[in-house]
């Protein structure tokens, strides 16, 4: 049976990646189907960088404002999402284009893996919310190395499930590469870290002119989350929020954004380099037009 064929879009943070998916989509006919963990939630659109209406050009978009942040959305329940939006693309006759940096994700709907059913372990959750993020990561290395290079080091509810799924089962699965459940043409954006970071740096003063701190703020005041919520939420959120509690004047604000942003782009690509299949590209323009030219190949 021929397998559905699919676009990845993939790479580091402010890469570019969501302007090469619209583009592409223009050009095919395609939908977009958001492989964002974060951008899933509504209301945290200046910290995930969400792509608004206007930007979007008319190609629509899916797995966008999906949840509320006042819960955990997990991975198992995007997928669902995501299976279900692209049968509907594919039903429309359209192409399903999938753009993202956030790797578990693409690799869950691709690949069909799932973290295995761990259930919670309140005992152990316990213990370990009582320690630091940093001796939660140094748990985790120890229990498994290979998660604890790509896990988000400062956010202890990620820490934490890692070091559950960890101790039950010995580590988190590896994603077999070779068995995909889609015939995908992978594109990956890395302009490298040199350029990557002036346009994170630009992207972030972009952030805080358009109302980072109050967007953050809004997250304690209107939606009564609290810090540990807030925390989870990710590195500009949980930042804004320690500045908003008077941990950081707003310059030792901007260089922990700066540094935090730049190990951020480093773990996705340290995930991302593990799949010998994606074609990279330093620019947009050059993705877009070999992206075309790969496209009159008949599926593999």
């Amino acid at each position: 049976m021929e397998q559905q064929r699919l676009i990845a879009i993939v790479g580091p943070t402010a890469s570019g990646k969501t302007g090469l998916g619209i583009e592409l989509a223009r050009h095919i006919g395609g939908e977009v189907i958001s492989a964002d963990s974060r951008q899933v939630y509504r209301g945290l659109d200046i910290g995930t960088e969400k792509v608004t209406l206007r930007e979007m050009r008319g190609v629509p978009h899916h797995c966008i404002d999906i949840a509320s942040p006042q819960r955990t959305f997990s991975v198992e329940q995007w997928r669902t999402h995501a299976l279900r939006a692209l049968r509907d693309i594919v039903r429309r006759g359209n192409v399903p284009i999938l753009v993202g940096g956030t790797g578990w994700y693409v690799d869950a709907l691709l690949y069909g893996v799932v973290l295995p059913h761990v259930p919670p372990n309140l005992a152990l959750r316990a213990s370990l919310q009582k320690r630091s993020t940093e001796e939660l990561y140094d748990t985790l290395r120890t229990l498994d190395p290979e998660r604890a290079r790509t896990v988000e080091r400062h956010n202890p509810r990620r820490l934490i499930r890692a070091i559950e799924v960890a101790t039950a089962c010995g580590s988190v699965p590896q994603i077999r590469y070779d068995a995909p459940a889609f015939d995908v043409l992978w594109a990956g954006l890395n302009p490298g870290m040199e350029e990557l970071e002036k346009r994170i740096e630009a992207r972030l003063e972009r952030s805080l002119r358009r109302g980072l701190v109050a967007e953050t703020k809004a997250l304690r005041t209107d939606l009564h989350l609290s810090t540990k919520r807030i925390e989870e939420l990710g590195l500009e959120y949980r930042a804004v929020d320690a500045y908003l509690r008077g941990a950081y004047t707003k310059d030792e604000l901007r260089a922990q954004l700066v540094t935090g942003l730049r190990r951020y782009a480093k773990r996705q690509m340290t995930w991302f380099k593990r799949n010998k299949d994606i074609v990279w590209y330093t620019s947009p323009d050059d993705a877009l037009g070999d992206t075309l030219l790969r496209l009159t190949s008949p599926p593999q």
